[in-house]
């Protein structure tokens, strides 16, 4: 037999998030000021009461493995702010801590897919869902909302996207990378079809915390014995608690679920990283104050970017209502000309806006929208300020 590569990951589409910020910092280094929009990252530092939990972890000697679905004290506290903030019900025997949110992802559709079944994802939508999905022998099945629906997948394009094959439908709220929030009505809606079409709903909540003005979150699966028996809900620390690098990430589930994403678990990563799970445990039980402090700085942040971008010629956006990102409807600058040619395409348009303004943006290709772009307030207002005029003179600059 000849030495071949597996045929599955040849298909898997690298990061463009990842790759933009690659090339954004490579650019710094040597001596560009680029502003970065790419990453969503936080820029707070993680808060000092959970950095010295893990240096006295460090020292107290807990660096050996763990139970493979992690410690029982921090399943507690997840439990406990399951049950507090999402009204959820789920026992320490139901909870699986893994590194990081997407590594919850994949112990879920390994958990949970049979090769050839399908996972309807409502586009727009974060890049690595189908990659996740395929890497786990799942057919992504993606169904575009619109700008009239506050790209939100309606209960009756859920419906007609189900058939024999459909395993699970991946719900993210609040979504990355519109910023957009379901409502209680809208989750009522989606819920009654899940269980209808008696499929699971990943509820992917890693931006729970961070919303704004009086919108709320609620998670599916608090609506009713019916729609929580089909939900699987994600979330994590890395956003919340500025905590990215870290890597952790949590699920609740059914025991049955929970039992083969543990048993995935122990076999390819064993157990998440021992030192993060004490200063996870610090995080969930310990002061709040620098969360709320990040979330209204983020609202601060928000306001500023939604008003410059009203502001501007060409473009439209929704308004975020959570998360940290501005979806930026770019469509008529690609009908334009810079520099006497037409922009095209968003690829070129946001390597022109790298290599001649210094701004680094997510094109949203990726995300099924190929004439979006993605911008992350999770930056400092001086260089959201700084970006958007750079932003704002090539918008000028196009005939």
């Amino acid at each position: 037999m000849s030495l071949t590569l597996s045929k599955k990951a040849s298909e898997v589409k690298p990061s463009s998030t990842l790759a933009i910020t690659a090339k954004a910092k490579a650019l710094r280094e040597q001596g560009v000021d680029i502003v970065g929009f790419g990453a969503g990252e936080p820029d707070f530092n993680t808060p000092d009461n959970i950095n010295q939990c893990a240096v006295n972890a460090i020292e107290e000697g807990f660096t050996k493995y763990t139970p493979a679905s992690g410690i029982e004290p921090l399943k507690k506290a997840i439990s406990d702010k399951f049950r507090k903030f999402n009204h959820l019900e789920y026992g320490a025997d139901q909870i699986v801590i893994s590194n990081g949110g997407k590594h919850s992802l994949t112990n879920i559709f390994t958990a949970i897919i049979n090769e050839g079944d399908e996972v309807v994802i409502p586009a727009p939508f974060w890049l690595s869902y189908p990659e996740i999905v395929k890497l786990a022998g799942g057919v992504p099945v993606i169904v575009t909302t619109t700008k009239e629906e506050n790209f939100k997948i309606t209960p009756e394009k859920l419906a007609a996207a189900c058939n024999e094959k459909t395993k699970a439908f991946i719900l993210n709220s609040p979504n990355n990378p519109t910023g957009m929030i379901y409502t209680k009505e809208e989750l009522e809606a989606l819920a009654k079809v899940v269980v209808e079409k008696d499929i699971y709903v990943v509820a992917d909540e890693m931006y729970e915390y961070l919303i704004y003005g009086e919108d709320e979150h609620i998670s599916i699966g608090s609506l009713g014995q019916d729609i929580y028996e089909h939900t699987i809900t994600c979330s994590g620390l890395s956003k919340s608690y500025a905590m990215t690098g870290w890597r952790i990430g949590y699920t609740g589930a059914s025991k049955e679920i929970t039992k083969l994403m543990s048993s995935v678990q122990s076999h390819q990563t064993s157990n998440p990283n021992s030192i993060a799970q004490k200063a996870a445990l610090e995080a969930l039980t310990g002061p709040q104050d620098k969360v709320k402090e990040m979330i209204e700085e983020f609202a601060s942040r928000r306001d500023y970017i939604y008003s410059r971008i009203q502001a501007l010629p060409h473009v439209s956006a929704p308004e975020p209502k959570g998360a940290f990102y501005a979806f930026i409807d770019m469509g008529e600058t690609l009908g334009l000309t810079y520099k006497g040619e037409k922009v095209g395409d968003i690829s070129t348009l946001a390597d022109i806006l790298l290599e001649d303004y210094q701004v680094a943006v997510v094109p949203c290709t990726d995300f099924g929208f190929p004439e979006y772009i993605r911008l992350s307030y999770a930056i400092s207002k001086e260089q959201i300020e700084k970006g958007m005029n750079r932003l704002e003179k090539f918008l000028n600059d196009l005939k």
